[in-house]
C-alpha cells in the first residue's frame, strides 16, 4: 500500500513562525518589485544621459531581463546543489551592488553592467522566494503564504513608484540635479539600497529548507526544523514522508527533468514553462515598465504619468490583497481561468481606445480628457484581473506544482521561460510603439489573454490543499502509465 503523508502539519504548526520565515523569503520579492518598477520613472532620462535611441533606450530598459533569465537559470540549479539560504544571501548583495553601480553609471554600457548583475538578483529571487515558502508552509495555508511573495513584488512596484514620483516632484524632473548634485535618476536607483540591505541581515535569522536539507542527507536538521514549524511529535514522520518522494541516494540535480520512465521530459515541466511564459505575453510589464512613457504618447505630463503609475500600484497592491483571500478557498486554476479573460477583455478595449485615437502633427496620441479617464479606468482593470489571477498564481503553481525530486530544476527552466519572455515583450514594445501603434501592440497582448484561457482549462491541475509529497507520489505514479 502507498505510504498516506500526515495531515497532522495542516492541523497543527507554529503560524508566527511560518509567517515569519514566509516574509523573510519574500522581501526578495520586493525587490524583485523595486528593481523592476525604479526604471519605469528613469527611461527617457536615461535616454537623455546617454544619447541612446529609441532601440537603445529598449536595451538599457530591458538588459535586466537577461540577467534575469541567466539568475533563475542558474539560482534553481545552484539551489539544489548549495541550498536555498546560500542563494538568497548572494542575491541581497547582488542587489546592493546593482542599485549603486546603476546609479554611478557615466555609459549605456557601464549601466547594462550593473543592470545584469541586477537581473541575477531578481531573476534569482523570482524563483527561490517561491520555492522556499512553498517548502517551509503547511498545504492549509500554502497558497496563501506563497501570494506574500506577489504582494511583496507589487508593494515594491508601489515602492519604487512613490519613490520616483517624490524624487521628481522635489527635483522637477529625472533629469534635473538633486542631492549633492546628482541627478534625479541616480537617486532612483539608490533607494533600492536600503531594502536589499535590510533583506541581506534578517536573511541569517531563518534556517535552511527542510526539504533541501533531507535532499542533501541532513535529516537530522531538516528534523529540527520542522519541529520548529510545525508539530515537534511528527517531524521525524514527515522527514521520512518526504524522504519517500526523493530517490534514495541521489540529490536533485537539472537533468531529473528528464522523466526516469519515458526518457522524456516531464510533462508538468512542459505546463510549467507554458504558465511562465503567457503570464508575460499578456503585457503585464508593459505597463510597469513603460508606465510612464506610455501615458505621457496618451497626453498626459510626466508627474501626471508618475502619478497614474501610483494609482495603478495601489490597484495592484488592493487585488493582490484579494487573491490572498480567495487562493486556498476558490483554488488556484479558478482564479487563472478568470484572470485570463478579465485581462484579454480589458486589452481589447484598450486596444479599440489607442487604435481609433487621433494623431497631433508629431504624431503623439490625443485622447479626449473623457477618453483618456476611460483608458486609465481599463488599463487599472486589467491590472486588477492580473493582480488577483495570474500575478500570484502562476508563482504559487511554480513553487508548488513540481516533484520534490525536480522542484529546483523545473523552477530554473521555468524561471528562465519567463524571464526571456519578459525581455522579448520589453524589447519589443517601444518598436511596436513607434512602428505600429499602442492599438495594434495590445491588440497582441489581448490574443495572448484567450490563449491563456485554453491553456489553463486543458493542462493544468488543481493544487489546492494537497501537500506536496502527496503531488510527487501522484506525478510519479501518473508517468509510470506511459512508461
Amino acid at each position: 500500500m502507498q505510504k498516506q503523508s500526515s495531515t497532522t502539519e495542516e492541523e497543527k504548526y507554529n503560524l508566527f513562525r511560518v509567517i515569519f520565515l514566509a516574509f523573510v523569503a519574500a522581501i526578495g520579492g520586493f525587490l524583485f518589485g523595486f528593481d523592476s518598477g525604479v526604471i519605469n520613472g528613469t527611461v527617457d532620462a536615461l535616454q537623455s544621459a546617454f544619447n541612446a535611441d529609441a532601440v537603445g533606450t529598449g536595451f538599457n530598459v530591458a538588459s535586466v531581463l537577461l540577467g534575469c533569465a541567466i539568475g533563475a537559470f542558474f539560482a534553481g540549479t545552484l539551489a539544489d546543489k548549495y541550498g536555498r539560504k546560500p542563494m538568497m544571501l548572494a542575491t541581497a548583495v547582488f542587489f546592493i551592488i546593482s542599485a549603486w553601480g546603476s546609479g554611478i553609471s557615466a555609459s549605456s554600457f557601464e549601466f547594462v553592467i550593473y543592470r545584469l548583475i541586477g537581473g541575477f538578483a531578481v531573476g534569482a529571487a523570482s524563483i527561490l522566494a517561491p520555492a522556499y515558502i512553498s517548502e517551509i508552509a503547511p498545504a492549509k495555508i500554502r497558497g496563501r503564504l506563497a501570494t506574500l511573495q506577489q504582494l511583496m513584488i507589487v508593494i515594491g512596484l508601489f515602492a519604487a513608484f512613490m519613490s520616483n514620483y517624490w524624487l521628481v516632484g522635489m527635483s522637477g524632473g529625472a533629469s534635473e540635479l538633486h542631492w549633492m548634485e546628482f541627478q534625479t535618476w541616480q537617486w532612483m536607483f539608490w533607494a533600492e539600497i536600503l531594502p536589499a540591505s535590510v533583506f541581506l541581515v534578517v536573511l541569517f535569522f531563518i534556517p535552511e529548507s527542510p526539504r533541501y536539507l533531507v535532499a542533501a542527507g541532513k535529516t537530522e536538521l531538516a528534523g529540527n526544523v520542522l519541529a520548529k514549524i510545525s508539530d515537534p511529535e511528527t517531524a521525524a514522520a514527515k522527514v521520512e514522508d518526504i524522504k519517500s518522494t526523493l530517490r534514495e541516494g541521489s540529490k536533485p540535480k537539472l537533468r531529473d527533468v528528464i522523466s526516469k520512465y519515458t526518457g522524456k521530459v516531464h510533462a508538468l515541466v512542459w505546463v510549467g514553462l507554458g504558465l511562465a511564459a503567457l503570464q508575460q505575453f499578456t503585457g503585464i510589464n508593459v505597463i510597469f515598465y513603460y508606465g510612464a512613457t506610455l501615458w505621457k504618447a496618451a497626453g498626459f505630463t510626466e508627474s501626471d504619468a508618475l502619478l497614474t503609475n501610483v494609482i495603478s500600484g495601489s490597484v495592484n497592491i488592493f487585488f493582490t490583497f484579494v487573491a490572498i483571500a480567495l487562493i486556498d478557498r476558490l483554488g488556484r486554476k479558478p482564479l487563472l481561468l478568470i484572470g485570463s479573460l478579465g485581462q484579454a477583455v480589458m486589452l481589447g478595449i484598450l486596444a479599440f481606445i489607442f487604435g481609433t485615437a487621433s494623431l497631433d502633427t508629431a504624431g503623439n496620441l490625443m485622447l479626449s480628457d473623457s477618453m483618456g479617464t476611460v483608458a486609465l479606468l481599463t488599463a487599472n482593470g486589467y491590472i486588477a484581473f492580473f493582480a488577483f489571477s495570474w500575478g500570484p498564481v502562476m508563482w504559487v503553481m511554480l513553487g508548488e506544482m513540481f516533484p520534490n525530486q525536480y522542484r529546483g530544476a523545473a523552477l530554473a527552466l521555468s524561471g528562465l521561460a519567463q524571464w526571456i519572455a519578459n525581455f522579448v515583450i520589453t524589447m519589443t514594445f517601444p518598436i511596436l510603439l513607434t512602428s505600429l501603434g499602442l492599438g495594434f501592440s495590445y491588440g497582441i497582448y489581448a490574443f495572448f489573454g484567450v490563449v491563456a484561457y485554453f491553456f489553463v482549462k486543458s493542462l493544468v491541475k488543481e493544487t489546492k490543499g494537497r501537500t506536496l509529497e502527496d503531488m510527487s507520489r501522484e506525478q510519479d505514479l501518473e508517468e509510470q502509465k506511459y512508461a
